[in-house]
């Protein structure tokens, strides 16, 4: 919660309007969603673990703990100011860059979050007691299902899996219109020298925004289209077909496998699934969640973040690490490889 305050300390502002109470500020506050999203609870549950662990509220300077409405409130306001979003994700990548952690090669990829919490055989069971069979339920109905699932476009850092951009929005659709401010945001933060993505970002576009206005060195196979033994027309794409035929970029295009990765994290460590009703907030809590994923990062250079569900009795000020729980200090951290790299 600590790393989390300072952030938005530097970013927000301490309260929307002069008349404003002041029980509480705006990055205290924030800072309690960054916690609620780490623990993967509600707001009555994140209410009820901060009124157990009074040393957490101390470390941000809250005398008392937030309401569940407060906190509600206070998501819809913080997360609404993108600018000031914005503001503190250039600052969490500003410190990781200064600590030297960011590599030149940038990954893109998207993927899907779920609206709701529901096991796969509870919608099993749901479709069956509505007199469909198992495989009716796969297919029925599909366009409907995916017209309003909350996507999620992830620009990531190979080196240390940092988002450095991301953006969302809700149904399906091509990927390739993600591409330009997804490589904008992570150009203008980090040191990207080279991007690599799938094949649904292919256009010649793409190629020319990443090449000729940003000098970066864009990696995408040419598959868009019907098959055909032609060569594509564009002068991008029709290197991308010749290089990708003499795997000229096998090593550089390997590496886009590391934004599976961190979909995998993030899906793993926050939750698939969202707690919100309307797209807008789904939204919302997707870039959360981005923030989230850097601020753990940040905070775990050396040590684990644990992000299960711990109980209040294990807590006390000197086993906290900047304000999150405490971390399993029997758990040894295993690892094979020899190069450096942020666990979660």
């Amino acid at each position: 919660m600590r790393v989390a305050y300072e952030v938005a300390c530097k970013c927000l502002p301490r309260h929307t309007h002069k008349f404003s109470r002041k029980d509480f500020n705006l990055p205290q506050l924030f800072a309690c969603l960054v916690l609620r999203e780490h623990q993967k609870k509600s707001y009555r549950g994140i209410e009820a673990l901060l009124r157990d662990c009074p040393e957490w509220l101390a470390d941000i300077g809250l005398s008392r703990v937030p309401d569940h409405n407060t906190l509600c409130r206070a998501f819809a306001v913080i997360m609404s100011m993108k600018h000031r979003v914005h503001r503190m994700q250039d600052a969490i990548v500003k410190r990781l860059l200064e600590r030297n952690k960011l590599g030149k090669i940038l990954a893109v990829d998207s993927t899907h979050m779920e609206r709701w919490h529901s096991s796969k055989y509870y919608d099993y069971r749901v479709a069956q007691s509505h007199g469909r069979d198992r495989k009716s339920h796969g297919n029925a109905g599909r366009s409907d299902a995916v017209k309003g699932m909350p996507k999620l476009g992830l620009g990531v850092d190979t080196a240390s899996h940092v988002v450095l951009s991301h953006c969302t929005r809700t149904g399906m659709g091509s990927d390739a219109p993600d591409f330009e401010p997804l490589l904008f945001q992570a150009w203008r933060r980090g040191r990207v020298k080279t991007v690599v993505a799938d094949a649904g970002y292919d256009s010649e576009a793409n190629h020319r925004i990443a090449r000729q206005d940003m000098n970066v060195r864009s990696i995408i196979p040419a598959k868009v289209g019907r098959p055909t033994s032609k060569p594509p027309s564009g002068r991008w794409r029709r290197l991308m077909k010749e290089r990708f035929g003499r795997k000229a970029d096998a090593k550089s295009y390997g590496q886009r496998w590391q934004v599976e990765t961190v979909n995998s994290m993030i899906k793993r460590n926050l939750g698939s699934s969202l707690r919100a009703r309307s797209a807008k907030r789904r939204e919302m809590e997707m870039t959360l969640r981005v923030l989230v994923h850097n601020i753990m990062l940040l905070l775990c250079r050396q040590r684990r973040v644990e992000t299960e569900q711990l109980r209040p009795r294990f807590s006390s000020p000197q086993n906290t690490c900047s304000g999150f729980p405490p971390q399993n200090q029997h758990r040894k951290r295993e690892s094979a490889r020899t190069h450096e790299r942020p666990p979660l």
